[in-house]
């Protein structure tokens, strides 16, 4: 399988530009390999390590450098484009560059996203010399980085000696593809304009190899589960965050629709399975499941979990009501039914497609979900001057909602809100929540517009979360992105609130309309407005889908401080509870 665009289980190579930099150098090999694998844009903040670098990325015409505030931020960038494009990459500096941009690369592992994250170095000449050198903590030891990303990345390749620097690159660069992970590439500032003869040519398109599952596990584990699945009253499908990496969005769907069962998300895995499918039933999330969803799935005598991820979040503070030996877990490489037996070296992909022919028809499980559910209540409509709420801002931004369209949820009360958004065919849908990280969706909306010009992006952001990486506003304007920020302003970090109140919550407010548009500067194309009841919200919808549409539209919410949602309140208590359970006796 030769490295490229993703496109879901497929990749293909971009054909190659007639009029790419010259070649015979370090820095155009790199920039070459970048526009190979599928990366056109890469985020970077510039320093005197990696200047030289830049020069040859900024000279490979199939690339654009987008210059971020910070490091950081250009790390969430790559990795919102990475969920958009199949891989990102950003460009830093040595040390202070490389320990600002670690915390997004650590969310970036922890999501199965393969970013490029390259180190502008020191020079080479400088290893093991016991020179100190600045940007560093003052030691003549130039580890410290590399053992920092050590922690965070599937490889690291220090670039420090052109002979072996081609293969280094090719090995980051086919891990990360393979892996699904971040790799670090550091490069030494004085090597990307020398010439090496292992350069010499334009770069040969690396293979990676297809990854074939064990045929005689597949078929044992395919045997295994369909027994265990057709023998079942009511089974029901859960779809988690993993189909991502294991590229089975396809073979999800041809499962679903051979075996007819109904057919639920788990809240990392919103945007990966189709929710226009006939047997959809809601976001699987325990106690704050969507409506009517929870039910169906606890009360199931067989599930089938595909990619899941259980951690403390997901699990509502370790309270989901699902028995082990009731449930089929399927990984991205290994299956496990019941308690036993699993099943090892069986690709996702593969086994969903053989385990599709196997299953018997059952849409006892839809068919209980449809006796039983009550469409949601109509939200009234309020007067003119009475003060908008959460409920009525995000009946209005389902409204918006399309197949050009692609929600990013910052961590907060928008991870819940936006849960219960029913996503049009071929809607994006991104949040973090493995890791979740406040701040992140800023840098994300950055890097999934830019990777998906396709689509107009709408993201959720919690005022607490924007003052974090509010900055990179300056970038989406730079590089004409026509995004729509909701900014809510509800002064303060709510979700913290449920979990545990205390004066730390509390920020100071913004004028973050001013804020923005003195960001703006009248260089561009930026549109701000403060809304404060819903007639207000309808009139600025109304411009940022019509004379605004060509602009990046922020829309600050004025909502009251108390103004959660009732999944948000649940799982606060939940999670509250599991964080302050006492030690076990001794």
């Amino acid at each position: 399988m030769a490295a490229g665009t993703q496109q879901d289980g497929c990749k293909t190579m971009p054909a190659l530009s007639p009029t790419s930099a010259p070649i015979g150098t370090l820095g155009s090999h790199l920039a070459r390999r970048l526009v190979q694998v599928g990366v056109r844009d890469v985020f970077s903040v510039p320093g005197d390590f990696n200047l030289t670098l830049l020069d040859h990325f900024v000279a490979e015409p199939d690339l654009n450098l987008v210059g971020c505030c910070n490091e950081l931020n250009a790390g969430y960038a790559a990795d919102g484009y990475a969920r958009a494009k199949g891989v990102g990459a950003c460009v830093v500096t040595f040390t202070v560059g490389g320990l600002s941009v670690i915390n997004a690369i650590a969310g970036a592992y922890s999501e199965n996203l393969p970013v490029i994250c390259i180190v502008g170095g020191p020079n080479s000449n400088d290893y093991g010399t016991n020179r100190i050198l600045h940007h560093t903590i003052g030691l003549p030891d130039f580890s410290q980085e590399l053992r920092c990303f050590q922690t965070v990345t599937c490889f690291q390749a220090v670039v420090n000696n052109l002979d072996d620097a081609h293969e280094l690159i090719d090995t980051a660069l086919s891990t990360a593809l393979k892996e699904s992970k971040p790799v670090y590439i550091s490069i030494s500032c004085n090597l990307p304009g020398i010439y090496h003869p292992t350069f010499s040519r334009e770069p040969v398109p690396f293979f990676l190899a297809p990854s074939m599952s064990n045929q005689m596990g597949l078929e044992a584990a395919v045997e295994a589960a369909a027994e265990f699945l057709n023998k079942a009253v009511k089974p029901v499908i859960v779809g988690g965050p993993k189909l991502r990496v294991a590229k089975a969005q396809k073979a999800f769907l041809e499962l679903a629709n051979a075996c007819g069962h109904a057919v639920a998300v788990m809240p990392s895995g919103k945007g990966l399975v189709p929710e226009h499918h006939p047997h959809f039933i809601g976001t699987y999330w325990g106690a704050v499941s969507t409506s009517f969803c929870g039910e169906i799935v606890e009360s199931s005598d067989a599930y089938m979990f595909v990619g899941p991820v259980f951690n403390d979040y997901s699990s509502v503070g370790y309270s989901l009501l699902i028995k082990k030996e009731k449930a089929v877990v399927v990984q991205p490489n290994r299956v496990t039914i019941g308690n036993g037996p699993s099943f090892g070296w069986v690709f996702m992909a593969e086994f969903l497609c053989e385990l599709a022919k196997k299953l018997k028809k059952n849409t006892t499980a839809i068919e209980n979900y449809q006796r039983i559910f009550v469409p949601h209540g109509v939200p009234l409509r309020y007067e003119n001057d009475e003060p908008l709420r959460g409920n009525i801002l995000f009946r209005h931004i389902q409204s918006m909602l399309n197949g050009n369209t692609a929600v990013i949820a910052e961590t907060g009360d928008s991870w819940f809100n936006c849960q219960k958004l029913h996503l049009p065919e071929n809607c994006g849908f991104e949040f973090q929540m493995q890791y979740g990280s406040i701040g992140w969706s800023v840098g994300a909306t950055l890097g999934y517009a830019q990777a998906a010009k396709d689509k107009r992006v709408i993201a959720c952001i919690g005022d607490g979360s924007f003052q974090v990486t509010a900055q990179d506003i300056s970038t989406m304007i730079l590089q004409k992105q026509r995004s729509i920020i909701f900014l809510i302003n509800n002064g303060g970090y709510t979700i913290e609130v449920e979990i545990h109140d205390g004066p730390y919550n509390v920020i100071k407010n913004w004028n973050y309309t001013a804020f923005v548009n003195a960001i703006f500067n009248g260089e561009g194309k930026c549109w701000t407005t403060k809304v404060r009841t819903e007639e207000e919200l309808i009139n600025a919808i109304g411009v940022a889908n019509g004379a605004e549409k060509e602009s990046l539209c922020f829309i600050e919410v004025i909502l009251h401080k108390d103004d959660t949602s009732k999944e948000l309140l649940e799982w606060g208590s939940r999670v509250s509870a599991a964080n302050s359970r006492p030690p076990n006796p001794q």
